[in-house]
Order: C-alpha cells, then structure tokens, then sequence
C-alpha cells in the first residue's frame, strides 16, 4: 500500500511544528475578539508568551487558519501516527 505522505515528509512537517513558536496561538480579530487594536496572533500563554503575530493581506479566514494549525498539525500527525500504527498490527 503507497502512502500519500512518505514517513520522510511527515517526519519534515513534524520538524517544522517542533521548531515553531511554542502554542497555543490564538487568533485575535478587532470586533469579533476584543475591541481595540489589530487583528493578530497570540503565541503561548503565561510564562511560555511568544511575539504576538501580525499579518498584513491576511483575510479573517485565513488568519484563524494560521493560528489553529499549530494545535491542528500535532494532532493530525499523532492521528496519522495511530493510523499507521493500526494498519501495520492489521496487515
């Protein structure tokens, strides 16, 4: 059975998630999150706060995008993981 995504590509996107800014990155939009300033991206929380994150050209959408996949791609990796995990006792 092929895989769609080699155990090399998903080790380079683990990578990237592990290298990136600690989360959970929360996305703040004026008029919907809080009421003054810009839209941005909350990285970490606490003692663990990160650079807040500013996208310039970014819709609504795409910004709650950006800032969910850093808690989405852990999760569908360690799923993709499982699934595989399942499919080798299977077969």
């Amino acid at each position: 059975m092929k895989s769609i995504l080699t155990d090399q590509e998903l080790k380079e996107i683990s990578d990237r998630c592990s290298k990136a800014t600690n989360g959970p990155w929360i996305s703040y939009v004026e008029g919907r999150d809080h009421v003054s300033g810009s839209n941005f991206i909350m990285t970490g929380l606490d003692d663990n706060r990160g650079e807040d994150i500013e996208l310039f050209g970014a819709t609504v959408d795409d910004q709650d995008f950006i800032a969910h996949a850093r808690q989405d791609i852990p999760k569908l990796l360690a799923e993709i993981e499982s699934l595989k995990k399942q499919l080798k006792i299977i077969s």
